[in-house]
């Protein structure tokens, strides 16, 4: 059974520190620090996100579930990932199981720290994706609009 994802006070500090890494440019080369207006306040939300980069396709994993950035995404359609600077406006739309199960393959080889999150390995088959797939949801980066620097 896959592990439950808690966010605790020890998880708020990692993403604060991985967010002012990502800030500086520093970090896993595909993690982006991702903002999105919260669905009932509007005030800006941001958390440390992996982007799966496939033939020039990318989409946005959710490794622990419907957690609230997720929410916040589906009600908004839109954020922005940065990194070192560049900021990067984007619309998403979720994808649905049969685009998202291979997306889950690729995420759960290219990111082993989340695998205890799922209820598959790297050696399932892409039916045991498909049933894991509504447990993670998948977003499609629809349209993305790469920023300047930030001064």
């Amino acid at each position: 059974m896959a592990a439950r994802y808690r966010l605790g006070l020890g998880r708020r500090a990692v993403n604060r520190i991985v967010g002012a890494l990502l800030g500086l440019g520093w970090g896993p080369a595909a993690t982006y620090l991702l903002v999105v207006p919260g669905r009932r306040s509007g005030a800006l939300r941001s958390t440390p996100v992996t982007l799966v980069e496939d033939h020039g396709r990318r989409w946005l994993v959710a490794p622990y579930g419907e957690v609230a950035w997720v929410r916040n995404l589906r009600t908004a359609g839109r954020g922005t990932l940065s990194r070192g600077g560049h900021v990067e406006e984007i619309t998403v739309r979720e994808a649905p199981v049969d685009e998202a199960a291979p997306v889950l393959r690729m995420y759960v080889t290219r990111v082993p720290i989340t695998r205890p999150y799922f209820d598959v390995t790297t050696e399932s088959d892409l039916d045991a994706f498909r049933a894991e797939a509504p447990r993670h949801p998948v977003f499609t980066v629809v349209t993305a609009t790469r920023g300047t620097p930030r001064p």
